[in-house]
């Protein structure tokens, strides 16, 4: 006998959607410093033996993020990421096959002010990346600062996301099997400051690390731009050489990471708070440019290919902007 549940009235659909969504930001924005909190303070409880145990394991596993780290497949495939999906939505497409006998770098735009674009794409099954691009596992970049903080890294860790730097990079697109596809956010947390609705400023025109990085590996590099992804947020107005872009910018060198003063929806009402729009995000990845490999590149070499990169990046935006409502007029704008 089959038994066969009632589908979900859509109220009660649209409050698990929310409540999605207000689970991941508070993951992100509140999630690494209860974990610290809750680090030290069982130091002081009858239960200090578990942090102390953890410190250990921590020694002993400080190496695992940058050699891939260790992602849960049953955690990337947790139902609540289809709902936080659905609240936007988001949407993953691709315009060419990916060989899983190679390894790709991806370059995604823009940052966004949370990228929630990058994370349910890469860090989660929610827009099937397995069904599209079979045989491909995808990594995600983040600041490494995230793995340093304990019970936290674990949990960043299970999505597939690994330090922004060298070696870590190094280490996914070496592998000789293949099938690795690790995506790069180019303008990092400085871009997010430059996340406005209808905006298509990139910080891309003297980040080329990431291409001397895919030729010095001989790895394909793919551009994927993520439709939506800046107007999920409103932002405080920050023109540059404002005092506020100044203290951002002064915040973000000691600290590692920018502050956007970000604001949108609340919970029980829609004028005002932190939970984003629900505006739909569609990333579209584009085809892989071929590398050829050199292990010291020299600066017109990575000139060369950082241009047809943006080449590459421009054609895929203006073929499918139209898709997204984005106006004829507007094009991207690198910085």
């Amino acid at each position: 006998m089959k038994v066969e549940f009632a589908p979900l009235s859509v109220p009660l659909q649209r409050r698990l959607q929310t409540a999605s969504v207000v689970q991941w930001i508070f993951s992100f924005l509140g999630l690494a410093q209860c974990c610290t909190a809750a680090f030290i303070a069982l130091f002081f409880t009858r239960f200090w033996l578990v942090s102390a145990l953890y410190a250990a394991w921590w020694l002993i596993d400080r190496e695992k993020p940058s050699k891939g780290g260790r992602r849960i497949h049953i955690l990337r495939n947790c139902i609540v990421w289809r709902y936080m999906r659905d609240y936007f939505p988001v949407t993953l497409m691709k315009t060419a096959e990916l060989d899983p006998r190679q390894n790709y770098l991806v370059g995604f735009h823009p940052h966004g002010v949370l990228a929630a674009g990058a994370f349910l794409n890469f860090c989660t099954e929610a827009s099937g990346f397995s069904i599209l691009f079979p045989g491909i596992t995808p990594h995600l970049m983040m600041l490494s600062l995230w793995f340093r903080i304990p019970f936290f890294r674990d949990y960043v860790m299970s999505g597939g996301l690994i330090p922004s730097d060298k070696e870590s990079a190094s280490y996914m697109l070496q592998k000789p099997e293949g099938g690795n596809l690790l995506a790069i956010i180019v303008g990092g947390a400085q871009e997010a400051l430059d996340a406005h609705p209808g905006s298509f400023t990139l910080l891309l025109k003297n980040r080329k690390g990431f291409v001397r990085l895919a030729i010095q590996h001989g790895t394909p590099l793919v551009p994927a731009f993520s439709f939506g992804e800046n107007d999920v947020f409103d932002q405080v107005k920050n023109p540059k050489g404002s005092w506020l872009r100044k203290i951002q910018h002064w915040l973000q060198q000691i600290m590692g990471i920018s502050l956007p003063l970000f604001h949108a929806r609340g919970i029980f009402q829609y004028s005002f708070g932190l939970i984003p729009y629900r505006r739909p995000i569609c990333t579209v990845v584009g085809k892989p440019i071929p590398v050829q490999k050199k292990h010291r590149p020299s600066k017109e070499e990575v000139d060369q290919v950082h241009q047809k990169y943006l080449n590459e990046l421009s054609k895929l935006f203006e073929k499918h902007k139209a898709k997204y409502n984005v106006p004829e007029d507007s094009h991207l704008e690198f910085i």
